[in-house]
């Protein structure tokens, strides 16, 4: 540096922004349990004898056991029950940025220059300061 020069210094207001995190947003399921009661109707065979006299050869298409007993098969409707999954409902969570404006303030400290001379000396200053 010279001794003829000086150099004025400012100071000037940088702002910016930080992102940081101020919660959270937890989701959470659960399982609720419903009773549920239906009607259903179930179908079943029961036997009803008819003795009938037998006329000539018997050609019967049902099987006769070795003590002579015949065997008539019997059929029943059974429940059949089954539970599935099924989608009701999709949740979407969505994140949405809000914007604040704030006003801030700070004291900046400028440097002045003050010129003193001397009797006689003249000094000028065309007031331009270059950045």
């Amino acid at each position: 540096m010279n001794d003829d020069e000086l150099i004025r210094h400012e100071e000037a207001l940088r702002t910016d922004t930080e992102l940081v995190e101020t919660g959270k947003v937890h989701v959470r399921k659960h399982v609720e349990h419903e009773h549920v009661s239906e009607p259903v109707e179930l179908g079943h065979e029961d036997a009803d004898l008819e003795r009938v006299p037998v006329e000539g050869e018997d050609s019967g298409q049902i099987e006769t056991l070795p003590d002579g007993s015949i065997s008539v098969p019997l059929f029943a409707e059974e429940l059949v029950i089954e539970k599935r999954l099924v989608v009701r409902e999709r949740v979407i969570v969505r994140k949405r940025t809000e914007v604040e404006r704030h006003v801030i303030e700070a004291d900046l400290r400028q440097e002045r220059v003050e010129i003193d001379a001397d009797d006689g000396v003249e000094v000028r200053d065309d007031g331009v300061a270059s950045v």
